[in-house]
């Protein structure tokens, strides 16, 4: 059942769990997600950056659609971190139900400037097919980030910086924007953290915030960025408190490839199908984990 990004997280804001947004760069690693989403009954957003979508293709994405649209789960398929309009277009004519446009970087005004376009865009792609065609017509839900997290990877020097997001700019800029989700700074980075750091979310400010969206009578909900390598506790909690959406790509990546360094050991394999299907297995662990972190394992009956 392939949805879009406002249908699938008002049920899940409803009933108090987050979607898993899993970042996939290759037909196996979405093959395997589908596979663990289906077996746990599970909704799901797959997730692809724009890096990652000229690596597979806008071809590869078809074949990724009409799987989604045939499963008997609901499937968001998800631009991730598109960084120009140029980028949300592409991923709108190739099928995809849903589509980040990132300014977090930019001036608050900038920002809010490029999310409106992008949302009007998008919102108008299942009326007016001469603005942006969609290839299943529907309605394509638009994700802004408001505030900016820290990145960080393990084999480079650690810097957090974090401008988090205020309540009253979070209300302001949605209503600018008509975005239908929004990516909020409460602590979290990109990547994997270093060894012996330990983030910590403001779960204070998640809930101040989506206090302050209930209050303007606005219905965006909130996704959280930097998933992996998070406090099971901690991730848990935000998923109660008002995150729909949490964006996993660390995690099942590192599963995926630590798992096929160690089958490539062999050094007479040579087929994907010898190599990969360990490493589908690890990564499918992850998310599996993650599921029933989020509490959304066998949460596809509700819709």
């Amino acid at each position: 059942m392939l949805v879009n990004m406002k249908e699938l997280l008002a049920v899940a804001d409803q009933n108090d769990f987050a979607v898993p947004a899993f970042n996939i760069s290759s037909y196996a690693m979405f093959n395997g997600i589908m596979d663990i989403s289906e077996q746990k009954n599970a909704p799901v957003i797959i997730e692809i950056h724009p890096d990652e979508l000229k690596h597979i293709g806008t071809a590869a994405v078809s074949g990724m659609i009409k799987r989604a649209y045939e499963s008997a789960i609901p499937v968001v398929v998800h631009l991730d971190h598109g960084a120009s309009l140029e980028d949300v277009m592409v991923a709108i004519r190739a099928g995809f139900t849903s589509v980040m446009i990132d300014g977090s970087s930019l001036p608050y005004e900038e920002n809010a400037a490029l999310c409106k376009k992008v949302a009007e865009a998008a919102h108008a792609a299942s009326s007016n097919t001469n603005y942006a065609a969609s290839k299943y017509a529907r309605n394509v839900s638009v994700e802004g980030e408001l505030g900016n997290i820290g990145t960080t990877d393990a084999d480079k020097a650690f810097t957090q910086v974090i401008h988090y997001t205020q309540p009253d700019e979070a209300v302001k800029f949605i209503k600018e924007t008509g975005v239908d989700t929004l990516a909020i700074a409460i602590g979290t980075c990109h990547g994997l953290y270093p060894k012996g750091y330990k983030p910590e979310l403001k779960l204070d400010l998640l809930g101040e915030i989506k206090k302050a969206i209930k209050a303007a009578g606005l219905d965006t909900k909130l996704v959280l960025h930097g998933g992996s390598n998070n406090p099971d506790e901690e991730i848990a909690a935000a998923a109660k408190a008002g995150i729909s959406k949490i964006n996993i790509s660390s995690d099942i990546k590192v599963a995926f490839y630590q798992k096929m360094r160690e089958v490539l050991k062999d050094e007479s394999l040579r087929e994907p199908s010898e190599i990969e299907p360990d490493c589908i297995a690890s990564m499918q662990e992850v998310a599996t984990q993650k599921f029933d972190l989020f509490g959304a394992a066998e949460k596809a009956s509700l819709y």
